[in-house]
């Protein structure tokens, strides 16, 4: 209706009025026109999936209304498609009979289209009795007394050119690409020179009545577009977004905690996501889309403070118990740096700098700590790994170890190794690791000790076999017969003890027939010893007296006995002055002698001869035995 009103013109206006008039009612065509553009636009991005990417523009060549369509290379366009919305929508919105409609298609950039569709529009029967009666008011009020124009008054549409004056300036056909072709509607249109110099000064009025009642059908049309926010009426989303713009400063600094700072962003969303409604034909539209970008940016900065706030105090709250391996103190290290990178990139210019500055260096004294807490764990990480490291060598040591100077070895590395896991105190995030490894290593020192200690211990045993066989030879030598069988004893039964799980179990059983052996005949000799000494005990009893009967000697077969001449030289003095029963007692201590030597002759199992202290025979005995 605002624009019907505006297009009833007076059939008293001058020629200097039309032309006014004229120039006015070119900026209203030239509206009309970018808003059918945005319409088309419209319609092309909610019916086809790439229409996003499509312009539109709008133009009138001499009587032809120009959709001058583009899109980027390498998006697919379904041409015929496009034809029947576009085709469709000019249909609903201009409902312009007769009116000659081209559309082209290119690609951005490409100065000659790609695909051209021609129409007429057919207008419905309300919309052409609309039409007349408009012309017969018209007619009605140039009958009552208007004011005749100079010249003939030329009632063709300005959409009923010739072809001719449009092949001037479009070219209609799709071209062949080796011509060149001036043609490029966009960035011609929209072209109204037409409309801003009179011809043949032809009246206004019918010139104009083709664009009043498309403008008309236009506004019919959108009635829906118009009512939609800060098109028409006043705009409360800008009016909002600007408070909170110029409440900004204030609202940081009189928030007190997260919650508040939440709420300030929560608020920043609605506003923007309200100035995102506004449509692209209002004329407020680049105003609200300058604002709702800087507000998104404003709450996106929110929003990460808010994260950083809440990765803080997760951090906070598990720092509160000591981390049990090492994965939960980099998660936590992890925390700390996601509270800090967000916060960190804020400038001191920014309103929310006092917010974040005191937080930032808490926060990089809590990361801090935590990088000490890991280059610490990474130590002990290092000791494990070390520890790890000398176990098995251990293991491949234990294989192939079989003197005791190797098992010696094993045990040592053994005792490195957990002596490297003990030193890790029970607050390392790997203690729970460092038990695990100590319940495996300590039973293997445990094992490498006893068997280094079964070792030491048939090795002594070995040793000590050894050491006595060589001390009971040595007496055999000095014919110390006893102390001989005593040592061979030892020696054979110190040998019989070493262990048979022992490396030296084998050479211990070689020994035990040999000093059995030298047992026995050390034993035999004991016991010739033993005889030769009862048998020297009985010879010294028998040739001893107050006058020494006889010496003697013993040797391997026989026990000489020899008279001594004091003895022979006193039974020599009896006989010559004894009498008969002197010489009778003689007789039988003679006889006495003899006997006592036969028994010990006889014990000791060796021949005994007798001599007299001239050296003859007088007496022999052989042992039955």
């Amino acid at each position: 209706m605002y624009l019907r009103s505006k297009l009833k013109i007076s059939s008293f206006n001058t020629l200097e009025d039309d032309q006014n008039y004229i120039n006015q009612q070119v900026a209203v065509i030239e509206e009309d026109l970018q808003f059918i553009a945005q319409i088309l636009q419209e319609q092309l991005r909610a019916e086809i999936p790439s229409g996003e990417y499509f312009q539109v523009k709008c133009a009138v060549k001499k009587d032809q209304l120009m959709i001058l369509t583009q899109h980027p290379q390498g998006v697919t366009s379904d041409t015929e498609n496009i034809f029947v919305l576009l085709e469709e929508a000019l249909q609903s919105l201009l409902n312009r009979h007769g009116q000659h409609v081209e559309i082209f298609l290119r690609i951005a950039g490409v100065k000659l289209p790609y695909a051209k569709h021609s129409l007429i529009l057919k207008a419905s029967q309300a919309k052409v009795e609309e039409i007349r009666e408009f012309e017969v008011s018209s007619e009605n009020e140039k009958a009552m007394g208007g004011v005749q124009q100079e010249d003939k008054i030329d009632n063709s549409s300005p959409f009923t050119a010739s072809d001719a004056l449009m092949d001037e300036q479009f070219s209609t056909d799709i071209p062949d690409e080796s011509q060149e072709q001036p043609f490029d509607p966009m960035a011609d249109a929209p072209d109204l020179s037409y409309y801003t110099t009179l011809k043949s000064k032809r009246p206004i009025k019918p010139m104009m009545l083709g664009i009043v009642v498309a403008a008309i059908a236009v506004l019919g049309g959108a009635a829906y577009l118009l009512t939609r926010p800060c098109v028409m009426s006043e705009c409360k989303e800008i009016q909002t977004a600007e408070g909170l713009g110029k409440s900004w400063q204030r609202l940081i600094y009189n928030a007190k905690s997260e919650s508040e700072l939440t709420t300030l962003q929560q608020q920043l969303v609605e506003a923007s996501t309200k100035l995102k409604t506004i449509p692209s034909w209002s004329s407020r539209y680049q105003k609200a889309e300058t604002l709702a970008t800087d507000l998104s940016k404003d709450s996106e900065t929110i929003n990460k403070i808010i994260k950083a706030f809440s990765a803080a105090s997760l951090a906070t709250q598990k720092s509160q118990t000591p981390a049990n391996n090492l994965e939960e103190l980099k998660a936590r290290q992890d925390l700390w740096r996601q509270a800090i990178a967000p916060i960190e990139m804020i400038s001191t210019n920014n309103e929310l700098y006092g917010w974040v500055q005191p937080r930032l260096a808490t926060y990089r004294a809590k990361l801090r700590t935590v990088n000490q807490q890991l280059q610490v764990e990474d130590k002990w990480l290092q000791k494990i790994t070390a520890a790890k490291d000398v176990a098995n060598v251990a293991i491949k040591q234990e294989t192939t170890a079989r003197t005791l100077p190797e098992l010696q070895k094993v045990q040592s590395t053994w005792q490195v190794a957990i002596n490297a896991l003990t030193i890790i105190p029970k607050t390392s995030s790997v203690y729970s690791e460092v038990q695990k490894l100590l319940i495996e290593y300590k039973p293997k020192l445990v094992a490498a000790r006893d068997r280094t200690t079964k070792l030491q211990l048939a090795a002594k045993t070995y040793k000590q076999a050894i050491e006595n066989a060589e001390q009971a030879k040595r007496y055999e030598k000095q014919n110390q017969w006893q102390a001989a069988v005593t040592y061979w004893n030892q020696a054979l039964n110190t040998v019989k003890q070493v262990q048979q799980d022992s490396l030296y179990y084998t050479q211990a059983q070689t020994l035990i027939q040999p000093y059995s052996t030298s047992l026995k005949q050390a034993q035999a000799k004991l016991q010739v010893a033993n005889s030769l000494q009862q048998t020297r005990t009985d010879l010294e009893k028998t040739c001893s007296g107050e006058v020494r009967v006889c010496n003697y000697t013993i040797n391997d077969r026989e026990i000489i006995v020899r008279i001594t001449p004091e003895y022979e030289q006193a039974l020599n003095s009896s006989l010559s002055q004894a009498d008969k029963n002197t010489v009778a007692n003689i007789t039988n201590h003679l006889q006495s002698l003899q006997q006592a030597l036969d028994i010990i002759s006889d014990n000791a199992n060796l021949a005994v001869v007798v001599f007299d202290a001239q050296g003859s025979q007088i007496h022999g005995h052989i042992p039955t035995s």
